[in-house]
C-alpha cells in the first residue's frame, strides 16, 4: 500500500501530529514585526552603524590589513547578531515566560547524529549552486573578495577570525532568528512542511545573493526538517556550521 503524502511526512519528521503543534501566542503582527526589523537592523548595522563608528575612531575598512578585515567582520557579525537578538526579545517580552518549546536548546539526546548524517547532502547541495549559476549567472552583490584575499595570504590569524565568524557566530543567530522563530511562527497559519519550506526560502533571501538562492533554499529544507525532528536548536545549528566550515575549507585549498 502506498503512503499518503501526509503518512509520508509525518515519518519523515518523525513526529506525531499532536507533537508537530507549537501553541504560537503572536499573530502574524508580530511576526511581521520580526522579520522587518530584523533585516533592517541587519543592513543598518553592516551598512551603516559599523562603518560610521569605523571612520568616527579613524579607520577604514579597505584601508585595514587583513587581520584588520577579519575583525572588522567579526565585530559586524557580533553586533548584527546582538542587535538581532534584541528585537526579537523586545518584540516577545510581553509574551514572556514563553513555554519551553520555544527556542529549545539541549545537550542531551543524540541531536548530534542527524546533524552529521546531514553532512551527506553537501555535495548535492554543491551540484546546486552549479545549477544556479548556470540558470541565473548574475553578479552577487556581495563578494567574498577579503576572505579570499585573506586565504591566499595564508595569514592565520586572519583565516581564524573568519572561521569564527562562519562556524560559531553566523549559525547561532540565523538559526535562532529563522528556525527558532520564524518556523514555528508560521505553523499557527500553515501545514508544518509549509512552514519549514517558507522559512528555508526566507532564509536563502537573507543572504542577498541570487546566485545562491537554490542551494541554500534546500539547505534550510534540511536544517528545518532536522530541527522539527529533534526539536533542539543545536541539531540545526550544527549542521550550519558543518556547511559553513565545509565551504571554508573549499576556499582553503
Amino acid at each position: 500500500m502506498r503512503l499518503r503524502k501526509v503518512d509520508f511526512l509525518q515519518l519523515l519528521l518523525n513526529r506525531s501530529h499532536k507533537d508537530k503543534a507549537w501553541a504560537v501566542p503572536w499573530t502574524g503582527h508580530t511576526i511581521f514585526q520580526v522579520m522587518f526589523l530584523w533585516f533592517g537592523a541587519f543592513w543598518l548595522v553592516g551598512s551603516w552603524f559599523i562603518p560610521i563608528a569605523a571612520h568616527a575612531l579613524g579607520y577604514s575598512k579597505d584601508s585595514l590589513t587583513y587581520r584588520g578585515q577579519a575583525l572588522y567582520s567579526l565585530v559586524t557579525d557580533i553586533a548584527e547578531g546582538t542587535v538581532g537578538l534584541g528585537i526579537l526579545h523586545r518584540c516577545l517580552a510581553e509574551f514572556h515566560p514563553l513555554s519551553k518549546d520555544w527556542f529549545p536548546v539541549s545537550w542531551q539526546g543524540q541531536w548530534y547524529v542527524e546533524a552529521c548524517l546531514g553532512c551527506l547532502i553537501f555535495p548535492l547541495v554543491n551540484c546546486l549552486s552549479q545549477l544556479n549559476l548556470d540558470l541565473l549567472p548574475l553578479p552577487s552583490p556581495f563578494t567574498a573578495s577579503s576572505v579570499e584575499q585573506s586565504i591566499s595570504a595564508r595569514d592565520p590569524i586572519a583565516t581564524l577570525l573568519y572561521a569564527v565568524v562562519v562556524s560559531v557566530c553566523a549559525p547561532v543567530w540565523e538559526e535562532v532568528l529563522f528556525r527558532g522563530f520564524l518556523l514555528p511562527s508560521l505553523t499557527r497559519y500553515l501545514p508544518l512542511w509549509a512552514s519549514i519550506a517558507i522559512s528555508a526560502l526566507a532564509f536563502a533571501l537573507a543572504h542577498f545573493s541570487p546566485q545562491r538562492l537554490l542551494p541554500l533554499t534546500f539547505l534550510g529544507l534540511v536544517m528545518g526538517v532536522v530541527f522539527v525532528r529533534n526539536r533542539n536548536l543545536l541539531s540545526s545549528m550544527l549542521l550550519h556550521s558543518l556547511w559553513n566550515v565545509f565551504v571554508f575549507v573549499e576556499l582553503l585549498r
